[in-house]
């Protein structure tokens, strides 16, 4: 089953696109909106596993908000221009789709994404982007993650061998849906522990295996609110 998102700054766009979905087998839309800002601030607390963008948008495009979460759902573009296909394509996009839209052409769009969406995610790997660039990392090279502290939209990522990359514009609670949920945990507002990085823990402390200056183990202080989620991962 696709369960889809539209987004589109024209209304009639939308209705006409919740038309065509409603005329497709296995597509159910769980909600429209013609705004971006107001997308992104809900769509992780949506039940959806496909996004349908417009481009060409006020004040922020489709591919500005695609950067923000291709990497928790697939993508399809819709638009009227052309010239965007090599940008749309360079986020990994399911699909792009010419306006207007017709129904034949929707329908191989979502037959691509049933593909992807049907093929259980191999959570071993984050794709996003960081102060490098589009970066992809092995989830099992990562030890620890926190809060920035140029900018807290980003978190920096400590890998094995020390190295810090910086994902650009990602809540904790996206990225936590990118990482594997067995090998992570968060432990307050500002850090997340691989749990393969932990040497031992309290009821209030991780001591982990990360050594930032080279020497001491980094300390963790375990959150009140993190606190019973914790435990019970620990087997507590």
């Amino acid at each position: 089953m696709i369960k889809c998102v539209i987004l589109d700054d024209e209304l009639l766009a939308i209705s006409y696109l919740k038309l065509l979905c409603e005329q497709i087998e296995n597509v159910e839309v769980v909600k429209a909106f013609n705004d971006p800002k107001i997308f992104l601030n809900e769509i992780n607390s949506l039940d959806c596993n496909l996004c349908i963008l417009d481009i060409e948008m006020p004040g922020m495009t489709g591919l500005q908000v695609a950067e923000r979460i291709s990497g928790s759902k697939k993508i399809i573009f819709t638009t009227a221009y052309k010239e965007y296909a090599a940008e749309a394509f360079d986020l990994n996009v399911v699909d792009y789709v010419r306006k207007p839209i017709k129904k034949e052409r929707l329908i191989q769009a979502f037959e691509k994404a049933k593909e992807l969406v049907d093929v259980p995610h191999k959570k071993d790997l984050i794709e996003w982007n960081t102060n490098i660039g589009r970066t992809v990392i092995f989830t099992e090279q990562i030890t620890y993650i926190k809060t920035s502290e140029i900018d807290s939209r980003d978190k920096d990522i400590i890998l094995n061998d020390g190295t810090t990359i910086v994902l650009k514009n990602l809540t904790f609670k996206s990225l936590l849906e990118m990482l594997p949920p067995k090998d992570f945990a968060q432990v307050n507002k500002k850090e997340i522990i691989a749990l393969s990085s932990i040497k031992a823990f309290s009821t209030n402390e991780i001591i982990t295996t990360v050594q930032p200056d080279g020497n001491n183990s980094l300390k963790l202080q375990i959150g009140e609110a993190y606190k019973h989620s914790l435990m019970e991962l620990f087997g507590k």
